[in-house]
């Protein structure tokens, strides 16, 4: 099979000012936010994945694993190793009450 013409190596986007705001509003507007940091790897760069008390989650790029738990620290959210600790059940049970009201 071969590359599509036109289309080189996939490129990584930076984290930018805008993840930045995304994440603080997220934190800021829900409750029960804890932070999980998320290595980098061979597709994506470090990013957090901030999940709300109610499962809610959203992921951004980050600049570095010590930036996104600085941030975390700043902005009073508990911040965790994905790798380490894994995710909360509450996650997979908000994705699978998004699945059933879309069906």
């Amino acid at each position: 099979m071969s590359r599509p013409r036109g289309r080189g190596p996939t490129t990584v986007r930076a984290s930018d000012s805008a993840d930045e705001k995304h994440l603080a509003d997220f934190a800021s507007t829900r409750r029960g936010v804890e932070g999980f940091v998320e290595p980098r790897t061979a597709v994506t760069d470090v990013t957090l994945m901030l999940v709300a008390h109610d499962g809610e989650w959203t992921r951004r790029r980050v600049p570095s694993v010590e930036w996104a738990h600085s941030f975390a620290n700043k902005h009073g959210v508990p911040s965790y190793d994905a790798a380490v600790v894994g995710y909360p059940a509450r996650m997979r049970e908000y994705n699978r009450r998004q699945k059933d009201a879309g069906s």
